[in-house]
């Protein structure tokens, strides 16, 4: 791993005041303001005044995310029974209990909204489930993450490796097919558990996943992760999501050395070179480099810097990106989700599913110094 604090002595002091910024300013939103009491559970976003949006939906990933944000910070004061509120909440309001799995979303009454079962959201669960467990060893969290790991193996599974985006709500066939990114953050929810527990199952799983990424995302030329399988119409890439995956592989003592690690090590300097201007993470572009979406989105910030801090020689750019990070994202109220492409402001809201992101930037980060 790079020596970061050697090699570049004015990033401890930056990321602690980066952290200081999401501890004091970020998280307690969601204690407070963020917080439905009523029914336990995350109001979607936030206005710039810290006002909750009006109410029209709770999706079971935000409350997973969030489930994963207060795990991880299980020390801090109101962390634990935040964590436990989400946990009750996750199986009290989303959990199918005719068919097995979750819904995606409620009404703002609590009553089933999006009654489809989603490939993102459950990996989510398993994540969450799996970094919670982690801290509380209660058999409840384990059987729900044993549940969520099982309607992912039985039902979502195409039996090639990759997994199905989107099920009916009786686990019918939508025509979805396989999609990049909750099969992204499927490989993260098999990292999570393997990290926690022997679990032979995901284990396999993951390194299956990742075969049948590097024979069906992988675009041959460049190495970039598409978003949709190879050969598919008016496919596209993400820069945001090759640094995701750069981290998770580079990371990973199981996944690096492997050919996918291989195929997004060696897409890295394009996916820079084409995906990022001026320091700024563009959104999305053709797998020949053209702009597509020049938004650019605190989350692909984040991801990016992370990957970034895995690359020999990068403690300058490092240093860079976090006071881009700083300086264009984090206001004093709390942050911007995206900026256009002249750089303006462009949504103003607050989303409760970005502070994982945050946290798990700052994590990887604070990993490595």
């Amino acid at each position: 791993m790079p020596d970061l604090r050697t090699a570049q002595p004015e990033l401890p002091a930056l990321l602690d005041e980066i952290q200081q910024h999401f501890d004091q300013r970020i998280v307690p939103l969601w204690q407070g303001p963020g917080w439905n009491a009523e029914m336990a559970l995350p109001f979607e976003a936030l206005d710039p005044q810290h006002q909750p949006l009006p109410a029209q939906r709770y999706r079971a990933m935000a409350c997973a995310r969030q489930l994963y944000l207060f795990s991880s910070r299980f020390e801090q004061p109101g962390a634990s029974d935040r964590a436990a509120a989400l946990f009750r909440s996750l199986q009290r309001h989303f959990h199918d209990a005719e068919h097995g799995g979750w819904f995606y979303s409620i009404d703002a009454q609590g009553k089933p909204l999006d009654r489809r079962k989603d490939l993102y959201t459950h990996a989510f669960i398993v994540f969450a489930c799996a970094h919670y467990w982690s801290k509380v060893k209660e058999p409840l969290v384990e059987s729900t993450l044993n549940a969520a790991l099982t309607v992912i193996a039985e039902q979502f599974s195409t039996g090639d490796g990759l997994y199905e985006a989107s099920l009916g709500e009786d686990w019918s066939d939508l025509n979805s097919g396989p999609l990049q990114n909750p099969l992204m953050h499927l490989a993260e929810a098999f990292l999570a558990t393997v990290s926690v527990r022997e679990d032979a199952q995901a284990h396999a799983a993951l390194l299956a996943l990742t075969e049948a990424m590097q024979a069906q995302f992988v675009e041959p030329q460049h190495g970039v992760m598409l978003e949709k399988p190879r050969g598919a119409v008016d496919n596209w890439f993400e820069p945001g999501h090759q640094f995701e995956w750069f981290y998770l592989l580079e990371s990973s003592p199981l996944l690096r050395g492997g050919e996918l690690h291989g195929s997004l090590q060696r897409a890295f300097g394009y996916a820079e070179q084409c995906g990022v201007k001026d320091g700024a993470v563009l959104a999305m572009l053709s797998a020949e480099g053209e702009v597509r979406d020049a938004t650019q989105r605190i989350w692909a910030q984040a991801e990016y810097l992370r990957a970034l801090a895995l690359r020999p020689g990068a403690a300058d750019k490092v240093l860079a990106q976090l006071r881009t990070l700083q300086a264009r994202f984090l206001p004093e109220a709390g942050w911007y989700e995206c900026r256009d492409a002249a750089g303006q402001v462009s949504r103003s809201d607050m989303p409760s599913t970005t502070p994982y992101h945050l946290a798990t930037c700052l994590q990887g980060l604070q990993r490595l110094l």
